[in-house]
């Protein structure tokens, strides 16, 4: 089996060869962390997740190591500290736990080392340094800038060949801060000065702290190398955030490339629109999850190719909702077998999703016609996906935050219009019937065949 990646580097697919294939390393950018994680958020998580699986189903499990890295300091992080009133790591601590527990319900790895940006400080002042050394930086007025017209090879300028731009397309496209420090409007900050009252550490230039680009490249470097296998993130990284973190990277350690392959899912739009809190359609991993089950998230999320743009609709959710329930009742009374070499395959070309979850398909058709053989495929292919995860009951048993049931309190009320109709308040029964209506009670009347007393039963309605 041959694994290909898309490269966005060199804008193919080609086959992916690890520099050691008994440790095959993979960085991704992860959450800034100072608020929910909203469902684009989610996008990259699941899919590198997916590619973390994978990786590990070829290469061994003891073979992978993914790093994800958690911001801990940044504007947005001290803004919102300040807007609370609590400390900032106070903050950071709080919504790491949020984003551990919202992805882990999305059936989310824990990644192998997951390094925090306030951890590494002395790595970043250590290749800032080194990049003013080699004159790839330079410090001015409590700042250091890394020289992006300083990065040339026998070709000319190098900056810009990830995202495929030329540095005056780059100025005329971007946002850049206009500073007097600036010998460059398109250099970059890796060291900036802590204003008073705002985190910062001591280092030769100012009391200060990292620029958002140096976080991942010293930490990358610290625990995967200084090459390592597969970067990947959002399309939105890949300028000015990844191109700047390759140029750091790159000129610290005289490589030709930071990583050999770079991978980028697509943007999200929800029904259509581009997601904003000023369009009323921004949805939190937390808010989604409390209407729809994780796996139902995930497979709504995989059942487009991770490099295509994907709507995210309401009759989106409901058709994996609704595959998901033929697959579980298709393999409900089978243990996971081999994955199927067609999910595989398809796996295996770029991470196709979209086509193994057609083979999945194909899967439960045979399974629901007596193929024990596919039944216990489906199973082990879903699992290798992230699906799939529990028994049938649990799945069926699953309801929604609007309806879960206190059944103590359920109990309590059927009791009580049980009394009441005893003592003929009919009325009384009627107004608790119609409250355990609005609960997502649904109650039926019986009499016990050996006493003739009134029995009732209930179950909750989705």
């Amino acid at each position: 089996m041959t694994l290909r990646l898309y490269n966005t580097l060199t804008h193919e697919k080609q086959d992916f060869v690890p520099l050691d294939p008994s440790d095959v390393r993979m960085y991704v950018c992860g959450p800034t962390v100072y608020d929910f994680a909203h469902i684009g958020n989610a996008r990259p998580v699941i899919v590198f997740d997916a590619l973390f699986r994978l990786l590990r189903h070829v290469f061994g499990e003891p073979h992978v190591s993914y790093a994800r890295n958690i911001t801990d300091v940044d504007d947005k992080i001290i803004r919102r500290a300040a807007e609370e009133g609590v400390a900032i790591d106070e903050l950071t601590r709080r919504t790491e736990e949020q984003f551990h527990e919202d992805v882990a319900a999305l059936h989310c790895l824990p990644p192998t080392i997951e390094p925090r940006a306030t951890a590494h400080i002395p790595e970043m002042v250590a290749m800032i340094e080194t990049l003013i050394g080699n004159g790839h930086a330079y410090a001015a007025d409590g700042h250091v800038l890394f020289d992006v017209k300083s990065w040339t090879d026998e070709t000319g300028p190098v900056y810009g060949r990830l995202a495929r731009r030329s540095l005056d397309e780059m100025i005329a496209g971007a946002r850049v801060e206009v500073a007097p420090y600036k010998r460059d409007p398109m250099d970059f900050v890796l060291w900036k000065p802590a204003a008073e009252g705002e985190p910062g550490w001591p280092s030769p230039w100012s009391r200060g702290r990292p620029g958002w680009h140096i976080e991942c490249s010293a930490m990358s470097a610290k625990h995967l190398g200084e090459v390592f296998d597969i970067h990947g993130g959002g399309i939105d990284l890949v300028f000015p955030h990844h191109e700047n973190e390759v140029a750091q990277s790159c000129c610290a350690h005289g490589t030709s490339w930071m990583a050999q392959i770079f991978m980028h899912n697509g943007f999200l739009q929800v029904e259509g629109e581009k997601m904003a809190k000023s369009a009323g359609n921004f949805l939190t991993i937390r808010d989604l999850l409390a209407d729809w089950p994780g796996e139902v998230l995930r497979l709504n999320m995989l059942k487009t190719h991770y490099r295509q743009p994907i709507d995210w609709t309401e009759a989106g959710l409901k058709e994996a909702r609704a595959i998901l329930d033929g697959w579980y009742e298709a393999a409900e009374d089978f243990e996971a077998g081999e994955v199927d070499e067609a999910v595989l395959d398809a796996l295996s070309d770029d991470l196709n999703t979209p086509r193994a979850i057609t083979a999945m398909h194909e899967l439960r058709s045979r399974a629901a016609h007596g193929d024990g053989t596919a039944a216990a495929s489906l199973r082990a292919s879903a699992e290798l996906m992230g699906l799939m995860q529990g028994s049938l009951e649990d799945w069926q048993s699953w309801r929604p935050a609007s309806l879960q049931i206190d059944e103590a309190e359920v109990e309590r009320l059927i009791d009580a219009r049980i009394a009441a109709r005893k003592g003929k308040d009919f009325a009384e029964a009627d107004r608790i019937r119609d409250d355990l209506v609005a609960m997502g009670v649904v109650i039926m009347d019986g009499k016990d065949p050996q006493t003739g007393e009134l029995v009732t039963r209930w179950e909750v309605r989705r």
